[in-house]
């Protein structure tokens, strides 16, 4: 059991007091119904509670929910329902006021929320019901420091007169996790913009695709991507896990380049990104690079597929 994986969201407080003030705003105590989905130890299903939710129903499907039953009866959780199977394969009835789901990774999308949480407000949630979290906002920009770049390409130090450059190329079609610094991306992180936007009130596509770009004020080398997320939970309550917002245990998604793009002033950089996430498939991410000059030429095009890279 990962139980070292739900200790470290236990300790973003970012997150629980996010999450705490999204419910806390959602729940009408002695009313409000409440489906936790992806519940793991128990912790929003006992803040729920706690707020004064009518009945709380938690699903959880790992092994975690040995773990989340006993949380549950320590806390002497009064009108907590702990139901051990994933809320898709949940086939009686149900109708609850509030669902809330914390299924988001690194990358925002790669726990399949946006299916998860469509398959639960078709089939649960109430007319006119409330879903935690409500949107989510994808941003990208360039990164500029050579460090995350410098580390991937450590098969070209081995030496000895080896040739690894499968290897190389397979360590520049993967999507790593790290966390950067604002000075390492273009303009201490003004240059991010938005590439995706997900509306998980309405039914919406698990496939996704956006494109950003910028024309440089100044002379850059851009070695790669910065993505991160930020979501609303309810109106006027989230947050953000980019390099300029409190530190979260989420961290920044790194796409590299097969090659550093050295851009001149006025020079256009533009990424075009793709994902898909299922239960089945996992995730999907590719995402292509394009830099032309001032007039338009294109200079460099570099396409990257995870599918090039991934070893399972």
């Amino acid at each position: 059991m990962r139980i070292e994986y739900h200790r470290t969201l236990i300790a973003d407080q970012v997150r629980n007091e996010a999450f705490f003030a999204a419910l806390k705003a959602a729940i009408v105590p002695g009313k409000s119904v409440v489906a936790d989905i992806g519940a793991g130890t128990g912790l929003l299903g006992l803040m729920a509670s706690k707020l004064g939710a009518k009945e709380v129903f938690l699903f959880e499907t790992a092994e975690v929910a040995g773990v989340a039953a006993a949380v549950l009866k320590a806390n002497k959780a009064k009108r907590c329902h702990l139901i051990p199977c994933h809320s898709t394969e949940f086939q009686d009835r149900l109708a609850v006021d509030i669902i809330i789901s914390e299924t988001l990774g690194n990358y925002a999308l790669e726990e399949n929320i946006i299916a998860t949480l469509a398959d639960a407000r078709q089939r649960f949630l109430k007319p006119g019901g409330t879903v935690i979290p409500d949107h989510i906002i994808q941003y990208v920009a360039p990164v500029v420091t050579s460090r995350i770049d410098a580390d991937l390409r450590a098969w070209d130090r081995v030496g000895h007169e080896l040739d690894l450059s499968v290897a190389q190329t397979m360590s520049l079609n993967n999507a790593y996790v790290r966390a950067l610094q604002p000075a390492e991306i273009l303009d201490g992180c003004r240059s991010a913009m938005v590439w995706d936007e997900v509306d998980l009130t309405t039914e919406t596509k698990s496939k996704r695709r956006g494109e950003a770009e910028w024309r440089l004020p100044r002379p850059a080398k851009i070695y790669g991507f910065a993505t991160w997320w930020k979501v609303e939970l309810v109106p006027g309550i989230g947050f953000s896990t980019g390099p300029l917002s409190p530190r979260t245990h989420w961290e920044q998604l790194y796409f590299p380049l097969s090659a550093p793009m050295d851009a001149d002033a006025s020079d256009l950089i533009a990424i075009d990104l793709r994902s898909s996430s299922s239960e089945e498939a996992g995730t999907y991410l590719a995402w292509t690079a394009i830099h032309k000059n001032a007039g338009g030429k294109v200079l460099a095009r570099q396409a990257h597929d995870l599918d090039k890279g991934y070893l399972p």
